[in-house]
């Protein structure tokens, strides 16, 4: 005969005796709870000295302004009538939008070929590379001077050098018409240098064999930058785009040393004037809400670099 088989009972769920197990957490959550740690402190910074003063500037700039007549209330029409009858504000943002516009690309251009003529072996090429990076380390108040001096009518050395062709004589910086031009010179040998670092750290990526590869098949030096380098540095040019934009539009420095925005605001750009209503008209309000046109000007380019530019730039 054969033995029934013996019903063993099955094992209660925890449900069913009423005792319910605790999940313990598990290694994803102790990398996120380190992970968030880890970030705290930068977290707490960046808020505390960016994001939290970013606030501050738009609620103060939605109020009129406390000095004379304290204390201020809350009207944003005010300051944005004042701002778009202001022709000082105008002038302002014209000159800097000139300034961005010639400083960018020739500082870019600039420091390219200055890359392009260092990469490569040549007698004296460390000199060379030391000469072009030079004026980067230099503080701004110090470039300012030394071109405060070149400028000088009469005898400075521009004037000196131009003197004999029957041009000399000319108050550079105090001309309207040159003045701004002057500034935009200084800001390309100060910024040119230090833009050919970054070239220069991609041209030596580059990989030896498509040179090689170039010559075998007859290409041209033009022919094989056009091709092949340019394209290749489409991430480095956005890079330094950016670079070149955010200094294009925090230059401030070099105009309280050379022109405190003469003559008749020929060089007044944005963070001067934002400089000048703040801490000179004590009118913090206004200012307030120059720099949240300031901000918006930066992040309409932000948004085109990284909308429309970055997408057109293929990585390796």
């Amino acid at each position: 005969m054969q033995a029934a088989p013996v019903e063993r009972p099955l094992p209660r769920s925890p449900t069913a005796t009423g005792k319910q197990r605790t999940a313990l957490p598990g290694p994803a959550f102790a990398e996120s709870v380190q992970g968030w740690a880890l970030v705290l402190p930068a977290v707490i910074l960046l808020a505390a000295f960016t994001h939290w003063p970013t606030l501050e500037t738009i609620w103060a700039s939605l109020h009129t302004a406390a000095v004379p007549h304290p204390p201020s209330r809350f009207a944003p029409s005010v300051n944005l009538n004042a701002l778009w009858a202001d022709p000082v504000f105008w002038q302002a943002l014209r000159n800097n939008l000139i300034y961005a516009g010639c400083t960018i690309p020739a500082a870019m251009a600039l420091s390219l070929i200055m890359a392009l003529a260092v990469e490569r072996r040549m007698p004296g090429r460390s000199f060379l590379r030391l000469a072009y990076f030079t004026p980067t380390v230099l503080p701004m108040i110090a470039v300012a001077n030394i071109w405060l001096y070149f400028f000088t009518p009469g005898y400075g050395l521009i004037d000196t050098v131009l003197a004999p062709f029957g041009l000399g004589d000319l108050n550079w910086l105090g001309t309207a018409s040159t003045a701004l031009p002057a500034v935009i010179v200084i800001a390309v040998w100060k910024e040119a240098g230090f833009y050919m670092i970054f070239y220069l750290a991609a041209l030596q990526s580059l990989p030896p064999d498509l040179r090689e590869a170039a010559a075998l098949e007859g290409s041209s030096r033009w022919n094989f930058f056009r091709r092949v380098v340019w394209p290749l540095l489409m991430p480095t040019t956005l890079f330094v785009f950016i670079n070149a934009a955010i200094d294009a539009f925090r230059l401030v420095d070099q105009i309280v040393v050379l022109t405190h925005g003469g003559p008749d605001n020929a060089t007044t750009i944005l963070l001067y004037y934002i400089y000048e209503v703040g801490f000179q008209y004590w009118d913090s309000n206004y200012a307030a809400l120059l720099t949240v046109v300031l901000l918006l000007i930066l992040a309409a380019i932000a948004a085109l670099q990284f909308g429309v530019l970055a997408k057109r730039v293929h990585y390796r």
